[in-house]
């Protein structure tokens, strides 16, 4: 539901839609992430779910990292598009 309210808002610059995208993947994650944190207010103690966190945090990180080295200009639009980091970017 979400995923599919999504894909125009990213394939606007694309023609065809593509849910195996660096952006994609990454809005999926931040959703992901999101959800997350908001669980973690009411169940503190819940581990494997904050394990599983860590994990989801590290891929997206490495999807960032990629895509930083690969295109500055989609990445710089992705993080303000998401809000994922503070203004730090160079």
């Amino acid at each position: 539901m979400v995923k599919k309210s999504f894909l125009p808002v990213i394939s606007q610059e694309k023609k065809e839609e593509n849910s195996g995208s660096v952006e994609f993947q990454v809005f999926n994650f931040t959703n992901k992430i999101r959800r997350l944190t908001s669980h973690f207010e009411l169940h503190r103690k819940d581990y494997l779910s904050q394990r599983g966190l860590r994990k989801i945090l590290g891929k997206r990180q490495r999807l960032l990292s990629y895509l930083s080295k690969k295109n500055r200009i989609r990445y710089k639009k992705l993080i303000n598009k998401f809000e994922i980091r503070e203004s730090q970017i160079r």
